[in-house]
């Protein structure tokens, strides 16, 4: 069972997976439109970041814990993860904002206002499928603080190749918007979570402990 929070657009959830006492950051990730916390790369990385020293927070949003099956406008969503943030800051850790899915586009529009140290997108909707010519992209590259996408190679929302010059991103190989892969595929399931994890890992790696630090630290100044 995950903390539960009182947030103006309703109860959020959220569940930590400690990275323990050497923990050198927080990683918030929210859900999708369509989905919760079970989904599989959320799942993948709350257990694999812990090990690497990286307390991973997943987040309910308020309409998620309810109960309901629809996902509410784009500003509710904002409302609640910002409610959230003193929540995430607790530990007194850099906190990276991130999420998939309409939850990366959250990271992306808060994470100056919020002092976020970087953001994680994961299967970012760069656009609606097959409507290219109504790109998000101005989020993205809004975001203001160092961003890592991590997109599959068949994403409706926007495969990798459709991404601005200079976007840090992890591809992964014929993965769709949820990161599943057929069957047929040359990776496994199992490789295609392997290459997220590892891709996400090396990037907080690089990202460094007092660099990190040192953007949170400027951005509360």
């Amino acid at each position: 069972m995950g903390r539960v929070i009182d947030t103006p657009a309703g109860e959020a959830r959220v569940t930590w997976h400690d990275g323990g006492p050497k923990a050198r950051a927080v990683l918030a990730l929210g859900h999708g439109a369509g989905g919760g916390i079970e989904a599989r790369d959320l799942v993948a990385l709350a257990a694999a970041l812990p090990a690497l020293g990286v307390t991973v927070a997943l987040v309910e949003q308020p309409w998620r814990v309810a109960g309901k099956k629809v996902a509410p406008a784009p500003k509710t969503l904002d409302v609640g993860w910002r409610a959230l943030w003193p929540v995430l800051a607790e530990p007194g850790l850099p906190v990276i904002a991130g999420g998939r899915s309409a939850g990366a586009r959250v990271a992306c529009r808060t994470a100056v206002e919020l002092g976020a140290a970087a953001v994680l997108a994961l299967s970012f909707p760069l656009h609606p499928p097959g409507r290219p010519e109504k790109s998000r992209a101005a989020e993205l590259l809004g975001a203001g603080v160092p961003t890592l996408v991590v997109q599959g190679g068949r994403d409706p929302f926007g495969p990798p190749e459709e991404f601005p010059a200079g976007t840090e991103i992890v591809a992964v190989p014929y993965a769709d918007h949820g990161f599943a892969v057929p069957k047929k595929a040359d990776l496994t399931q199992e490789d295609a979570l392997s290459v997220i994890t590892d891709g996400v890992g090396d990037w907080l790696s690089r990202l460094g402990h007092t660099s990190v630090r040192t953007r949170a630290r400027e951005r509360r100044e």
